[in-house]
């Protein structure tokens, strides 16, 4: 399929379609656990996940992404609403931090994300893929006290992620297990080969046919005292009882309170942390991406900025793009943002009309669903192949991962990314310049050739190697292809030169302006003899050539 139809938003539909519905049943509990956690109303989750789906997905220049509340903003979130005393106050600070962000988006602020290095972004996605296995073993075994898209490794149960393995023992449901392995042996069978084969199979996709088998088992089990689930083991949507009480969830913001200096402290943090959630994303999305399409990073800013402004005006919590999320698009066969918006849509009209068949959903379905999606960021063979690439590339891999785990995910970027700054900087402290010894030990000159950008980071080494050349040498300093020494350097060389005639030190220094000069001056001589259009002969004597 080539890229251009591929951006086709409605000659994909029958790849798009299939997927919206997976994403918008992983969404679901998302939006929920994720309102439960930042202490705000249910059904703001709920007005979050539309928006991200319907709006931004519309704005939105990237044709993988999904966007929705986040589990990075949940402790903001909760602390906010705290702070500011009433959650419309919360809503302004929403509305307003949409404001910020379309700023920053107009402001070309999007290039901050090509800032963070390949291994970083890869061990993001390796490290949530890892924290979503984690986090979804004890709703496969029954135990659901930690919130659906939790990503901190302490929660709010008093428990942290690898504690939480051992807790769980003690509240196993016989009922969910039997849902979460049925569920992962359908989702496994749905990956060979032979079943891609057969066209049905190719239509249906094997999260619908586990949705549907975890509704009808949990029908039955409800016949069935030792099997039966408990109301906080299946999804729990807000129900009205009429399309007017469905409305009536909706909330808006208090603007009386605009001259709260508070609100726009509030308002900046949100903005920023859920930009810089974003862009990671964006980026780690474009890796995910089969089509290896590009999306303009300025363009999504000015999309979850309109999308942020919109959900805080009608209720919803902050939006960012999800990577949870959008990689299940990714793997469930999306190729369009059709399949984000469609999955807003859904959302918008399961919300509206039959909330009472989306409560009927076990969450350990949708924690085998998980399982696969995680095992599919964090697979064996990229581990394999970045430390194939070198400890440069696998050690700041492997701090994200273990950051991400044991912390969060914006913690777990930073620490991967001072790491890989530490690789940078200290390859860049070994390679200011190239130095071949073996020169110097056939008795020609020394040359040291600087290069292109040499900075204070390479003092040290460069005044290391001059201190170690030999009294007697002749060496040559090469900076014909610098294009800039940091002020440090030139003072270093300069030292250098003034000490060498007492050590009987013969230095030559050859500067970029001096390259130049040169090549103009044989560019002049050359047009001045081609001015005079002389005849010379040639060797032969036969024909005169011109010079």
């Amino acid at each position: 399929m080539s890229q251009n139809k591929s951006q086709g938003l409605l000659a994909n539909l029958k790849n798009d379609l299939p997927a919206s519905i997976v994403v918008f049943l992983v969404a679901v509990p998302l939006c929920l656990g994720i309102a439960l956690a930042s202490g705000a109303p249910l059904f703001s989750g709920i007005i979050a996940g539309i928006v991200g789906g319907i709006v931004v997905g519309a704005f939105s220049g990237s044709q993988l992404g999904v966007s929705g509340p986040a589990a990075g903003l949940a402790v903001i979130v909760l602390s906010a609403i705290i702070e500011l005393g009433a959650f419309e106050t919360f809503l302004l600070a929403v509305f307003l931090s949409g404001i910020v962000q379309l700023a920053l988006g107009f402001a070309k602020a999007g290039i901050i994300g090509y800032y963070f290095p390949s291994s970083v972004i890869k061990g993001m996605l390796a490290g949530i893929g890892v924290i979503i296995i984690l986090k979804q073993i004890p709703h496969a075994f029954g135990y659901d006290q930690d919130f659906e898209g939790s990503m901190a490794f302490n929660q709010p149960d008093g428990h942290n992620t690898l504690s939480e393995l051992y807790y769980m023992l003690d509240f196993v449901t016989p009922g969910a297990i039997i849902i979460a392995l049925l569920s992962m042996a359908i989702l496994i069978l749905w990956e060979r080969p032979f079943m891609k084969r057969i066209r049905i199979f190719q239509i249906v996709q094997g999260p619908l046919i586990v949705v549907a088998a975890g509704i009808i088992l949990n029908l039955v089990f409800q016949n069935i005292p030792a099997l039966s689930l408990k109301a906080d083991q299946l999804v729990q949507i807000p129900v009205s009882e009429s399309l007017s009480g469905f409305f009536a969830q909706f909330t808006f913001p208090d603007f009386s309170q605009l001259a709260n200096p508070a609100v726009y402290v509030t308002a900046v943090t949100i903005a920023v942390v859920a930009s810089l959630e974003t862009l990671l994303c964006l980026e780690a999305t474009d890796k995910l991406d089969p089509y290896k399409r590009v999306t303009p990073a300025n363009q999504e800013l000015k999309a979850q900025g309109i999308g942020n402004m919109v959900s805080g005006l009608i209720g919803g919590l902050p939006i960012t793009q999800v990577i949870v999320r959008s990689s299940t698009n990714i793997q469930s066969g999306g190729r369009t943002k059709m399949s984000a918006i469609a999955h807003g849509f859904l959302l918008l009209f399961c919300a509206m009309s039959i909330p009472f068949i989306l409560n009927l959903i076990p969450l350990a379905s949708l924690a085998a669903i998980l399982f696969v999606v995680g095992y599919k960021l964090a697979k064996p063979v990229l581990f394999r192949q970045m430390y194939n690439l070198g400890w440069s590339h696998f050690v700041p891999f492997m701090v994200t991962i273990l950051g991400i785990v044991l912390t969060d995910l914006l913690m777990g970027i930073g620490l991967g990314l001072v790491v890989a700054i530490f690789y940078i900087l200290y390859n860049n402290y070994k390679k200011p310049y190239v130095f071949e010894p073996e020169e110097h030990q056939n008795g020609n000159s020394i040359r040291i050739k600087l290069a292109e950008d040499v900075t204070f980071i390479n003092k040290a080494a460069i005044l290391r190697t001059l201190d170690q050349i030999p009294d007697g040498a002749k060496v040559i300093i090469d900076a014909s292809r610098s294009i800039n020494i940091d002020q440090d350097v030139v003072e270093i060389i300069e030292d250098f030169k003034a000490g060498a005639e007492y050590r009987d030190i013969e230095v030559e220094v050859i500067e970029r302006n001096d390259v130049r000069r040169k090549a103009n001056q044989v560019r002049h001589f050359q047009e001045t003899i081609e001015s005079l259009d002389l005849d010379v002969p040639s060797k032969n004597g036969k024909v005169p050539t011109k010079v």
